[in-house]
């Protein structure tokens, strides 16, 4: 009875696993607003991100402006202005203060339940925007308006059961994490075969970690698989990546881990069944020779 007990919390340790980095992940890097910041601000450098900024703010300052047949090149000549400011440190602080508003948005739509997508206003950065290029001098600056547009990162109907599920998660909090480990601890005191049963825990550590990868990559075709075939896909691609790479990170180490202490569990083992060597004899190597007679 004991050694089917066992089992089954094996196997259960296997689906936990997942449920539990996924769970904390929702808590600690979605829940909490400074880690959401500091994940998200480096973002200010990538070039999806900038090329996504500087395309939106180009398209608004547009629809202000009718130049005839020199329509393209104001435009280009306004794209690579932004461009260029989007490398600058009055970039960083206006992107930084969209993606402290972008929590927001974010709660509401994962933790909530409410809201339609997750998104990063970038009123904060065009004004900023604006600013800058009239103290340069551009031309039609003046004209760019300081308006709520986004970068869609979410789109909410696209998750379907996934957003429940990751509220849910998310209110579990650290919990799943905890009963994890009291769960691992119980197959093994509860097994008949220790040694077994150590190498099912780390293998069952495994397997969880290979479904926490999958479900990472399923999650980040089917969100950016919504979005459409513009900046915000790239763009959004850049975000989705920053923000779960403690979850990738996590699968790669749980990986490790189970895989080790199945491996040292099994040498443990091999170990224990080697044959004893009689009192007053030396072993002989494996492979080595017969001796030859006198």
């Amino acid at each position: 009875m004991r050694s089917y007990l066992s089992t089954a919390l094996i196997v259960l340790l296997a689906v936990l696993t997942p449920l539990s980095a996924i769970a904390a992940w929702a808590d600690l890097e979605i829940g909490d607003t400074g880690r959401f910041v500091s994940t998200m601000t480096p973002l200010a450098s990538d070039p999806a991100v900038q090329g996504a900024v500087a395309d939106r703010v180009t398209d608004q300052v547009m629809t202000q402006i009718d130049v005839g047949p020199l329509q393209s090149g104001v435009r280009e000549l306004l794209h690579e202005a932004v461009l260029s400011f989007s490398t600058s440190a009055a970039f960083k602080n206006a992107w930084t203060t969209a993606a402290r508003a972008a929590h927001t948005t974010a709660q509401q739509v994962l933790a909530s339940g409410r809201g339609d997508a997750v998104t990063i206003d970038l009123a904060p950065v065009t004004e900023q925007v604006k600013r800058q290029l009239m103290a340069d001098r551009v031309p039609y600056a003046d004209r760019i308006p300081v308006r709520h547009s986004e970068i869609t990162v979410l789109k909410a109907n696209g998750l379907g059961v996934w957003r429940d599920v990751a509220r849910g998660l998310k209110a579990a909090g650290v919990r799943p994490a905890a009963a994890t480990l009291v769960l691992a601890a119980a197959a093994l005191l509860l097994a008949v075969r220790r040694r077994r049963a150590l190498i099912g825990t780390g293998l069952a550590f495994a397997a969880g970690a290979v479904v926490l990868a999958v479900v990472v990559a399923v999650a980040r075709a089917t969100s950016l698989g919504n979005l459409p075939d513009n900046g915000d896909r790239s763009a959004a691609a850049a975000i989705y990546d920053a923000l779960t790479a403690s979850l990738r990170t996590t699968a790669w180490w749980v990986l490790a881990t189970g895989l080790a202490l199945a491996a040292l569990a099994w040498l443990m083992g091999r170990r224990r069944r080697a044959p004893p060597v009689p009192p007053g004899r030396t072993p002989v190597p494996v492979g080595a020779g017969t001796p030859d007679r006198p």
